[in-house]
């Protein structure tokens, strides 16, 4: 009773705070569940309602009445817009969705900086409500009683009106079977719009009524959309019921966990949160979420009937030409049974894609020589400043080829490769304070580091799919994050790390100081990393990536160990961007949280999605384009790097439905992104950008 008693006040702030979670996160859950909308800005509405509320309170039930009003209309009016925004994308998957709305994010945060200022505003709530009350022997504060009772209110007719009205009816049915909804002669295209208006108004009055719980400030739209999105996967997206209990647990987590077990209370959430994932993609089907079609019951037999009817017409019963997926499939299986006859045993693993031609490896290469040539001059053209922020580009571009390796060849769209990035930085910073100094012993330390970190990480990943896949994967890149902050012995926590000695290129040389050979260093690195990249994608074992993503349930029937190829993939990817994360040490000669954080997972996704997710040169060219804006044209702009960036985000998504990849192919046609669902679909189309028998470089 001691005990209770002592945390009494922390236990009742978990409830009021994981309300306040609640209500916002209901929002995100009937945006995702309903609308099929992966919604990434729903943090910047809460911050709309938050900073409008703030800036309309003046101390009188008036004020906090016309503050309610007016920031709940104008996030519903955000969440309107949302809707609109994301309509174009409805065929393309929620990879679109999530760059799209996060672009929207850093531009609507920018807007907000801009209007209301850069510091936390003040919240004045009524006199009445502004003292606090008797609660079991103690004081507490009398508006977050109330904002409970609030919130409970808001529980029950939230789940009254989808459960019991006709409005409701028609919402469900909108996320169930829209067609059937059609044919009740309801728009499903203006229920997705409500559903979004609806989304809105739930975190802009969660921003109002939250204002004084959590204030309208930097780092606010961030905080909440982490901690939503926890919430949201605890609970799922059926139950408002259990979206409430998660967001209490949430809420107990951050405040009595804190008072209870303050080194674990970091990591409590999003390791539940990665925990609930992978147990639930453990009950999931991995091959139905990959492939260009839904597999037949047996895909093997019909695609050995297919084949042999091909057989047959031709002379001498060879097939010729480049096989496509299918047909190398059914092929394995016939070729197997023929050396069964014939006592040969079994013959090499069959390609799902043809091999491509040897005539064509010096056009395919044109493009990165080309690129290599451009970039090794660029010390005899830029300045330092401007040389030294090409080193950089190289270094998040190499983070870009391993999120393309992973994405585009394997389809697992992550948001968390930037937890193997940081363990290579991390590495190398410390093997440099421990007077470890050799280039070439650091890059390969720090990859080994990494790839083991991917190795332990690797088994929670490559059985899950799609969405699930970005939401594990950005669970991995947040609690990497908090033991980034907490291990102040390793990383130097919050302060991150400086003032170690610099890289020396080779043996016996010295520590490299001036730009022009800091990036040469960069150069040579990034070159061979992406060499070698490109010749294990463009060999079998590439290949065998490329038909797993392509035709998971056909590889599957062919007795190819598919998830033995997929942790593969994500070992090598992580050790990618382990040696990235050397790379960006040794250039920068610091190294911060920042540097590892979402938002650098974030650029990392995009780079790739401008890139075309196939194309390794695309990667680095939209790493390079994503730095040139974020450093050089934001720094004629100060302050307004996130508006610009968000620009990109926004640009990237319409323009380059299919990336720079796209363009060179000709009209760019859009279709769903690797390894993510269409809104709505439970068996994704998925085609591949890449014509069979080609990797794009």
């Amino acid at each position: 009773m001691d005990l209770l008693d002592a945390h009494l006040v922390p236990a009742v702030d978990g409830v009021a705070f994981g309300l306040l979670l609640f209500v916002v996160a209901a929002g995100l859950s009937l945006a995702f569940g309903t609308a099929g909308v992966l919604n990434l800005s729903h943090g910047m509405l809460y911050a709309i309602g938050a900073y409008t509320g703030a800036a309309l309170s003046d101390g009188t039930w008036g004020g906090l009445v016309l503050g309610l009003a007016a920031g709940t209309a104008a996030a519903c009016v955000a969440g309107a817009g949302l809707s609109a925004a994301t309509a174009p994308l409805a065929r393309r998957g929620h990879l679109a969705q999530a760059l799209l709305t996060f672009g929207l994010a850093l531009v609507g945060g920018d807007l907000l900086i801009q209007l209301f200022g850069a510091d936390e505003l003040p919240v004045r709530v009524p006199e009445a409500l502004d003292s606090s009350v008797r609660l079991l022997g103690h004081r507490y504060p009398a508006y977050r009683l109330c904002f409970i009772v609030m919130a409970v209110l808001l529980a029950a007719f939230g789940t009254w009106v989808l459960t019991r009205t006709r409005m409701g009816a028609a919402v469900r049915a909108a996320a169930d079977d829209p067609q059937m909804l059609a044919t009740t002669g309801h728009s499903p295209r203006a229920v997705h719009t409500g559903v979004l208006a609806a989304a809105g108004a739930l975190a802009g009055a969660a921003g109002v009524l939250g204002a004084p719980i959590i204030g309208p400030g930097p780092g606010t739209s961030e905080n909440v959309l982490m901690l939503s999105l926890v919430v949201v996967v605890l609970g799922g997206l059926r139950s408002l019921w259990a979206t409430l209990a998660a967001a209490v647990a949430v809420g107990e987590v951050q405040t009595l966990g804190v008072s209870l077990v303050p080194d674990l209370a970091p990591y409590l959430l999003f390791a539940a949160m990665a925990a609930v994932l992978v147990l639930r993609s453990r009950f999931a089907e991995p091959a139905a979420a990959h492939g260009p079609e839904r597999p037949s019951p047996d895909p093997v037999a019909r695609l050995r009937r297919h084949l042999a009817a091909r057989l047959r017409r031709r002379p001498g019963g060879v097939a010729t030409g480049s096989a496509t997926a299918g047909d190398s499939a059914g092929s394995s299986a016939l070729l197997r049974a023929r050396n069964r006859r014939e006592g040969t045993g079994y013959p090499p693993i069959s390609l799902p894609f043809s091999l491509p031609r040897p005539r064509g490896a010096a056009r395919r290469a044109a493009p990165l020589l080309v690129l290599l040539a451009v970039l090794a001059a660029l010390p005899w053209v830029l300045d330092a400043y401007t040389l030294s922020l090409a080193g950089s580009a190289l270094a998040l571009g190499l983070l870009a080829v391993s999120v393309t390796v992973l994405t585009g060849y394997a389809g697992l769209p992550t948001l968390g490769q930037t937890a193997p990035f940081a363990v290579g930085a991390y590495a190398t910073a410390n093997l440099a304070q421990a007077g470890w100094t050799m280039g070439p012993v650091q890059i390969a330390l720090s990859a080994l580091a990494a790839a083991l970190f991917s190795a332990l990480t690797g088994p929670a990943v490559i059985r899950a799919r799609g969405t699930t896949v970005l939401m594990i994967t950005l669970a991995v890149g947040e609690l990497t994050g908090a033991v980034v902050n907490r291990l102040k012995s390793v990383t130097g926590g919050a302060d991150g790390l400086v003032g170690f000695p610099a890289t020396q290129a080779l043996w016996g040389g010295e520590g490299m100081f001036e730009e022009s050979e800091l990036y040469t260093y960069a150069l040579v690195v990034a070159a061979v990393a992406v060499a070698v990249t490109l010749l294990v994608l463009r060999s079998p074992a590439g290949k065998l990536l490329t038909g797993t993503r392509g035709a998971e349930a056909r590889m599957r029937a062919s007795g190819h160990p598919v998830g033995r190829y997929l942790l593969v993939a994500h070992i090598c990817a992580g050790a990618l961007a382990g040696v990235g994360g050397s790379l960006m040490v040794t250039v920068q000669q610091y190294l911060s949280p920042a540097d590892v954080g979402f938002e650098i997972a974030a650029f990392a996704l995009l780079a790739a999605v401008i890139g075309g997710t196939t194309s390794v040169i695309g990667a680095l060219m939209g790493a390079g384009l994503i730095v040139v804006t974020r450093d050089w044209v934001a720094g004629s702009w100060p302050g307004h790097g996130p508006l610009l960036l968000g620009v990109l985000f926004v640009a990237a998504v319409y323009l380059l439905p299919r990336g720079l990849a796209g363009l060179r192919g000709g009209s760019a046609r859009s279709g769903p992104e690797p390894g993510l669902p269409r809104p709505g679909e439970q068996h994704p189309p998925a085609p591949d950008p890449t014509p069979a028998g080609k990797v794009s470089p």
